[in-house]
């Protein structure tokens, strides 16, 4: 009798079995799904705004401008509210993540990232000046490209954004500074003859301002802030206190607007579409240099820099890169690499567990000095205009491009196309024709997203670095606040809530 009450149960065991493990992998796939939720969505959004574009420009071959910018005004919005945030949280991030660590961890660690990012910034050009100098793209016959736009040649030279770089970091007016940056300009002098005419004598510089938000020289005046924050001790708190409550309160904005991230960057990628001419003939004419710069973006992006991952943090690149992916997707759709820093403040510090003290520091620097896919971008089409023109540059003028593109890319705004402003000064310092710009405009929409995707990945990684080696710097850190705890604290008080509830645990500053 009980053996058969046995068979019973196994044999009702066996059958709900099945039904267990179904509901399993179901609750798995669920799981999976919310979890990748909103990669999932800007998946969707790009894939439907390469659709939508590619749909319309079949019903309606040509629209007017204003219908143009009527339709990306969900693009336009989503870049709006991602560049009102740059500001409060460059700003937050740096005092609060500086104030964290004494002023010898935040020099070490910001050494580390200055010299990472010009590494793989000179690494990036090395490359494209491989890959064009050994395709010649421009060796091919590119004449029939729509040259309808030309560009003045450039004045300025590479000693003046030298100049206009330090300027920049040192900006005479700190309100100013965010919403206008220096720029040299050369105004002509003419000189009145006798019978009236007017002759050109010479261009005299001066230092002007552009529109644009100086990133770089808030970048410097909140890191000496940040660092005397951290000197001035119990002085300083209730300033780093209104900081850190800014930084989460932005953050939390942050969330609101990726939710709605998707949707922009469909529309965004959809109206770029319909804005082409012809994408077929575009791609055909100038095929071989496009090629030429996404390969050796592939190369830095997907082999370079998770080598370099590899080699200095010793874990699996393809898993972190994994985590920032929804960051690289919005750079592609933005192709504003400042634009994105919200995204990828998230992704790093939620998704890849890097410490906050690291990214608050680390990202916004990185948003400003490391260029990896536009300095890339800037030598090869230097010496692929150089090739169309006939000019074969010695090794002296290669290396003047090498120096001066990575140069350049440190002052480029993280704005679309900011790099096309920086093409001419890179042909300049090489004594090439500056005009010759116009053959690369018809499909630099196209590359400038994806640069921009690179940058973005090259600041991440350079975090994950940093991350790992500054892992005794964070961890003496953690044992002096835990010390000032112990000392301070009511009795019967750990410091080991404290120290997880501001995130500087040792879980929180291991990416994955």
């Amino acid at each position: 009798m009980k053996s058969d009450m046995d068979d019973q149960s196994g044999e009702h065991t066996a059958l709900q079995q099945p039904a267990v493990m179904h509901r399993t992998k179901r609750q798995r796939c669920l799981a999976m799904v919310k979890s990748n939720l909103l990669l999932i969505l800007l998946l969707s959004g790009m894939a439907l705004g390469i659709i939508l574009g590619v749909c319309m420009r079949e019903v309606r071959p040509k629209f007017t401008r204003d219908q143009i910018r009527y339709f990306r005004l969900p693009g336009d919005l989503l870049l709006r509210m991602l560049k009102m945030l740059i500001l409060p949280l460059i700003v937050s991030s740096l005092v609060t993540g500086l104030a964290a660590l004494d002023a010898k961890s935040s020099g070490k660690m910001g050494l580390r990232a200055v010299v990472y990012y010009m590494a793989t910034t000179l690494i990036a050009v090395i490359i494209g000046i491989i890959l064009v100098v050994s395709i010649r793209p421009g060796k091919l016959d590119v004449s029939g490209t729509n040259q309808t736009v030309v560009s003045k040649p450039s004045e300025i030279s590479a000693a003046d954004t030298a100049i206009d770089l330090i300027f920049k970091m040192f900006p005479d007016n700190l309100i100013e500074a965010t919403f206008r940056q220096t720029k040299t300009y050369y105004d002509p002098i003419y000189e009145e003859l006798e019978n009236g005419t007017k002759i050109l004598v010479e261009k005299r510089s001066r230092v002007g301002k552009q529109e644009g938000m100086n990133i770089l020289g808030i970048l410097v005046f909140t890191i000496a802030l940040g660092i005397v924050l951290s000197k001035l001790g119990e002085r300083g708190r209730t300033i780093v206190q209104f900081f850190d409550g800014l930084n989460e309160a932005t953050m939390i904005l942050v969330n609101m607007v990726i939710w709605y991230s998707p949707v922009g960057v469909m529309f965004l990628i959809a109206a770029k579409l319909i804005e082409m001419d012809d994408i077929g003939e575009t791609v055909r004419q100038v095929g071989m240099y496009t090629l030429t710069v996404l390969t050796g973006l592939f190369i830095h992006g997907f082999i370079v820099l998770p080598l370099l991952y590899f080699l200095l943090v010793r874990k699996n690149p393809f898993r972190f890169i994994y985590g920032v992916l929804q960051a690289i997707i919005t750079a592609f759709g933005t192709a504003s690499s400042s634009a994105t820093l919200p995204v990828t403040f998230r992704c790093l510090e939620e998704i890849n567990g890097v410490d906050k003290r690291v990214t608050r520091f680390v990202l916004p620097i990185g948003a400003t000095i490391n260029m990896d896919g536009t300095a890339l971008y800037e030598a090869v089409a230097a010496i692929f205009i150089g090739q169309i023109n006939g000019y074969d540059l010695n090794i002296g003028q290669v290396i003047t491009t090498s120096l001066t593109a990575t140069l350049t890319s440190i002052g480029a705004a993280g704005i679309p196309q900011a790099s096309l402003v920086m093409i001419p000064i890179v042909l300049t310092a090489v004594n090439l024709p500056a005009d010759d710009i116009a053959i690369i405009l018809t499909v630099d929409w196209l590359l400038d997203r994806f640069r921009t995707a690179i940058n973005v990945l090259g600041d991440s990684i350079g975090a994950g670095v940093v991350a790992k080696l500054s892992e005794a710097e964070l961890r003496a850190a953690d044992l002096e606040h835990a010390k000032e705890i112990d000392s301070k604290g009511p009795p019967g008080y750990s410091h080991v809530n404290d120290v997880e509830a501001t995130g500087a645990g040792e879980n929180a500053m291991t990416p994955l």
